[in-house]
């Protein structure tokens, strides 16, 4: 197993076991520019994970995150991708400014999804640093169903693709305006965790409606989910007191905090700075119960205990300012 991490200008290749740290090997017209953006793992391809760039589409690695090549969509900015976990084949890439793109053949070839401009909510939709524009910040995969997903545009709604025809479905009143990651744990489709500019959001029906119990949360900003593979109940969040404390190495308060079932969240202090003095960590879902993964600019983290204790496995030198994408692969 490795552990991918994506920084502003370097793909980085993590084998925890061992705690090395490399870079990927991308081809050579293209390494020196590469800016990656965004990483996925296929569920159903041992060894396949997916990257979006800046402007050189999507690229694919079928060897554990070790060797990329480019599968299409140059010249588009890629902001998210995700791979089916029920269909072979099916990947999903979103775009600045904000459209939905779908392959069937892995990424041999792409099919634009047209009706998203189309949604009534999308006249205010809006990134805040570049207010002019918007991108789909992240796409979630329903576990069981191939065709079912949820997109997250930033900033301004979280919306769902029309499923074997149909129209799309657009925000409902009450729901995460802001969101910048979603979590499903295949074992409870139904419920949808997310972690939003505007603070933490559930829902327990696919996303008719929402609650945002924040018991416990000492900041509002959040940045990452994770669920524990062993328990849907366990969910892991980092955040930040503001979006300029949440990013850039040097000058963030980032920390995590977990919470178990319908609890109060609690702050995790073991295995992370206090005062906390990092990015709010990247957050991902190992494959045993208990296991999950985080990355911030001091390198890659484990726990196996769901969360509450994290032991750092691997350190990056130099230290990355900004770190983009975070994915668990097969080696």
């Amino acid at each position: 197993m490795n552990v991918l991490v994506a920084s502003r200008d370097r793909l980085l290749v993590v084998e925890p076991e061992i705690g090395t740290v490399r870079d990927a090997e991308i081809p050579v017209e293209s390494g020196d520019d590469l800016r990656p953006t965004c990483l996925g793992a296929d569920p159903l391809s041992p060894g396949r994970a997916w990257c979006g760039t800046e402007a050189d589409g999507v690229w694919r690695s079928d060897d554990g995150g070790r060797s990329w090549r480019a599968v299409g969509l140059e010249g588009e900015e890629i902001t998210a991708v995700a791979a089916s976990p029920v269909e072979p084949g099916l990947v999903w890439a979103g775009t600045e400014p904000s459209a939905l793109w779908r392959s069937d053949d892995g990424g041999e070839s792409w099919e634009r999804m047209e009706g998203l401009g189309e949604l009534p909510s999308s006249s205010e939709w809006s990134f805040p640093p570049r207010p002019e524009t918007h991108h789909v910040r992240w796409i979630a995969c329903h576990p069981r169903e191939a065709g079912r997903l949820w997109l997250a545009i930033e900033a301004g709604a979280l919306v769902t693709p029309p499923d074997g025809g149909g129209a799309w479905h657009d925000r409902v009143p009450g729901g995460p305006y802001d969101t910048h990651e979603l979590a499903i744990h295949p074992d409870r489709p139904e419920i949808l965790r997310v972690a939003a500019g505007d603070g933490y959001y559930e829902s327990f029906d696919g996303g008719a409606t929402w609650d945002s119990p924040d018991d416990g949360l000492e900041v509002g900003y959040l940045r990452s989910v994770a669920i524990d593979p062993g328990d849907p109940g366990v969910i892991v969040v980092s955040a930040a007191s503001h979006a300029h404390a949440a990013y850039q190495a040097g000058r963030s308060d980032g920390r995590l905090y977990r919470r178990e079932a319908e609890g109060r969240w609690e702050r995790v202090r073991d295995g992370w700075p206090e005062p906390p003095t990092t990015i709010a960590p990247l957050l991902a879902a190992g494959r045993e119960p208990g296991e999950l993964w985080a990355a911030d600019e001091r390198g890659v983290h484990r726990s196996g205990d769901g969360g509450r204790r994290w032991e750092r496995l691997a350190a990056f030198e130099p230290t990355p300012s900004w770190l983009r994408g975070l994915s668990i692969v097969d080696g």
